[in-house]
């Protein structure tokens, strides 16, 4: 089946939606698959008398609505904030909403992507028309089936709470009462939606629809599935990047209790037994010999060494505006800086995992995927299957951060289960997933900025050293499939995820994450970039490249700042002069931060705002430094202005999260390669923000009428940046290399 560009105007997607979501949704759930999705309630899919006006709502005669939500829950809050926007327009009784995560269907692909796939902070943003259209296309249907029952013009009905109200009499119909002559209405092709002034579910405080499973613990996560006549594997990988296995000596492992099978599969070597535990003994007792002729030898300080030396080679010039090269020729005063980023691991909680049944005519797949399409697709090129044959099934995920775009551990479960020929629960250990993940690339980077009489910034050059997410990262997407040429997912990738790309411009955009352009008015701007690959694993960790770029860029404003005794916060004011809705987010950060005024003893403040997809932030964090040059953050004022907000409480909860996860990679832990292997490999050498190291997060948010924006991943880059010009602040320090380790502070 071949896809097409996603056409998501009004008109076309009533269409699409009703006449392809519907028939898909039945043809992937068969019963064989033994469906487990996040069982907010029964889906009554079997129910005939089900209303399902198009590919997103469901409305039962129980009166319970249940919405489809297209994009996988991570954390963020999606089977929550999605079934909102459907609720607000179809006037819905929020007791009465459930969320169900879609299945692998084309119309449930994500339209920046033309993949069904969780990325880029791109739910909310992209379902924003398309729910609401839903929700507004159903509220019609019910509305007209209830005049023609009451035999009133539709004028006369008023839905409200879940029921379609007559006016004059006051007679009362609930949507369930409604669906049997609803579904034989014809869809209508022009729905009104509601004026944002008149909204009454959108910008509340609601409570989220998955609290109460998480809670009680009924909740299905990947590692939670459980399949009649299921075994589990585990995976040993190389120790070394690039090696392959040479030798193995099972003896030892299929002796074991509970083992069943050892399997040499691509990626490694797999323990398959009864039980999670017989696997891992099993694997543990394995005798390898490796071949490293293939290998990667290179080491972390080799790296940096490499990258500054191509520092000083001729780049290509990939942004720019203005002349900068004259203005630098020209000018009287100049600021040069170096900054240096490391590799970064996902880390998370729930580690990789998958369980798949390769049957005789078809393979069902359960996994906490972020790529519902690369999992149809690999599962497809592995057992041979077309794509209609292949069902997936997205359960909770214990994070994902990016890591799980990939579906590396999709594979390997479907191939072990292929060759089993039983349903097979894979799960990596957290070991195998810390040394064996797509890591956010290592970055060199050298700025300059001319400088005028006022110490505004009149030319900026950007130089960056490192690997290209896009053309490193994306082959890796689908490991073993670039052989067998370009298939139906690459096709659709292949330009649209050249957004996430840290050197590359966006086609159309001319944007490059983090670097450019700026949403400050500096008029002579160029960015360089120097290619770089020395065999590492890469891959689109959270936030992707603004995670470094930002961190690099708002640390070089503040260092302009200083060099010219200017306040950070006016420097950034004035060069916002042409960017109004990151001024009004400045100066609310300023005002609920008391930046204007001297904060506690011994507390210092830094600030670093930021635009991300569209999103304006701005950060103030107070920290204080010890003399052993420990840092402690003891409170970040969060202004963001991301459009319209669904759920206040989501947005915050995201911007905790997300300055949890920044911090780790701010103060805590890195990924490092010596000879080839990764000297990482659990929370006691790669540690994480512990509960009493979370700083006090105040979230404060602009009212807007502009559509949402992305938020999921943006407060990721504003913390490092954040905190270290707030070190500054305390030490007269300026950090350019991150994790900021205490030792390391003693050494600046």
């Amino acid at each position: 089946m071949e896809n097409k560009t996603i056409d998501i105007s009004r008109r076309k997607f009533l269409k699409v939606s009703l006449v392809v979501g519907s028939g898909l949704l039945v043809s992937v759930q068969l019963p064989s698959c033994n469906r487990q999705t996040t069982d907010f309630a029964a889906s009554n899919e079997e129910n005939p008398d089900v209303f399902m006006p198009n590919a997103w709502i469901k409305i039962g005669r129980d009166h319970r609505i249940t919405v489809m939500v297209n994009h996988t829950e991570l954390g963020q809050g999606i089977t929550t904030a999605l079934p909102m926007l459907i609720a607000e327009e179809l006037e819905a009784d929020w007791g009465q909403m459930r969320a169900e995560i879609a299945p692998a269907a084309k119309v449930y692909k994500n339209p920046d992507f033309n993949t069904q796939m969780t990325a880029s902070s791109s739910s909310v943003r992209t379902s924003w028309e398309i729910l609401r259209t839903a929700g507004a296309t159903a509220r019609e249907l019910l509305r007209k089936a209830a005049a023609q029952t009451w035999g009133v013009p539709i004028s006369e009905c008023r839905a409200e709470k879940s029921s379609i109200v007559h006016k004059s009499s006051g007679k009362i119909l609930r949507y369930g009462d409604l669906t049997e002559k609803a579904a034989r209405l014809p869809i209508p092709e022009e729905v009104p939606l509601k004026d944002p002034g008149s909204f009454k579910i959108i910008g509340k405080r609601l409570p989220r629809l998955d609290t109460g499973i998480k809670t009680d613990g009924s909740a299905l996560f990947g590692m939670d599935v459980r399949i009649p006549g299921m075994l589990v594997a585990t995976v040993i990988h190389a120790p070394i990047i690039g090696a392959r296995p040479k030798s193995v000596n099972l003896i030892r492992a299929k002796s074991l209790p509970g083992v069943r099978q050892v399997l040499n599969i691509e990626s490694g070597i797999a323990v398959v037994a009864d039980t999670f535990w017989q696997a891992k003994n099993g694997a543990e007792a394995l005798e390898i010999e490796w071949d490293e002729s293939e290998a990667v030898s290179i080491s972390s300080p080799e790296i940096q060494k490499r990258l500054a030396g191509l520092a000083e080679t001729e780049g290509k010039t990939i942004y720019e505006v203005g002349d900068p090269v004259e203005v630098f020729e020209k000018s009287a005063s100049s600021i040069q800086a170096v900054y240096e980023l490391p590799y970064q691991a996902h880390a998370t909680p729930e580690p990789m995992n998958c369980t798949a049944h390769v049957r005789e005519d078809g393979c069902d797949i359960w996994a906490p995927t972020q790529h519902q399409d690369a999992s149809q697709e690999i599962a497809s090129k592995i057992t041979g299957f077309d794509y209609e044959s292949i069902n997936v099934q997205t359960t909770f995920t214990g994070g994902g951060f990016g890591r799980r775009i990939y579906v590396d551990y999709v594979a390997e479960a479907v191939r072990v289960s292929k060759a089993v020929k039983k349903p097979v629960k894979l799960i990596w250990t957290r070991e195998e997933d810390t040394r064996n993940d797509y890591y956010r690339p290592t970055s060199y980077n050298v700025l300059k900025a001319a400088v005028d009489s006022n110490g505004l910034p009149i030319a900026w050059e950007h130089r960056i050293v490192g690997a290209d997410h896009f053309a490193h990262g994306l082959p890796k997407l689908l490991p073993s499939i670039l052989p067998y040429g370009t298939p139906r997912l690459f096709r659709n990738l292949i330009t649209s995820l050249a957004e996430y790309a840290l050197p590359r411009v966006i086609p159309g955009k001319k944007a490059i994450e983090g670097a450019a352009p700026l949403p400050y008015d500096i008029r002579n701007v160029t960015v360089n970039f120097i290619n770089d690959d020395p065999g590492i694993p890469l891959g689109f960790w959270r936030s992707v490249a603004h995670s470094s770029n930002a961190f690099v860029v708002e640390s070089f404003i503040d260092e302009i700042a200083a060099a010219k005794g200017l306040d950070p916060y006016e420097l950034r004011y004035r060069l916002a002069s042409k960017t109004p809705r990151l001024q009004n987010v400045l100066k609310l950060a300023a005002k609920k931060s008391g930046w204007h005024r001297k904060p506690p003893q011994g507390i210092f403040r830094g600030l670093a705002a930021h635009e991300f997809h569209d999103t304006m932030l701005v950060f103030v964090a107070e920290v204080s430094v010890k003399k052993n040059g420990e840092v402690k953050v003891h409170r970040v004022v969060c202004a963001v202005d991301c459009g319209v907000v669904i759920n206040p409480k989501i947005v915050e909860a995201q911007m905790e999260g997300g300055i949890a996860f920044g911090l780790t990679a701010t103060l805590k832990s890195a990924i490092t390669i010596r000879k080839g292997r990764v000297e990482q490999s659990n929370f006691d050498d790669f540690s994480l923000l512990r509960m009493d190291e979370m700083p006090r997060v105040e979230v404060h948010l602009v009212k807007s009428n502009h559509p949402p924006t992305g938020i999921g991943e943006s407060a990721v880059p504003m913390i490092a940046p954040a905190v270290a010009n707030a070190i500054y602040s305390a030490t007269g320090k300026r950090i350019r290399k991150l994790p900021i380790l205490p030792e390391d502070l003693r050494k600046v």
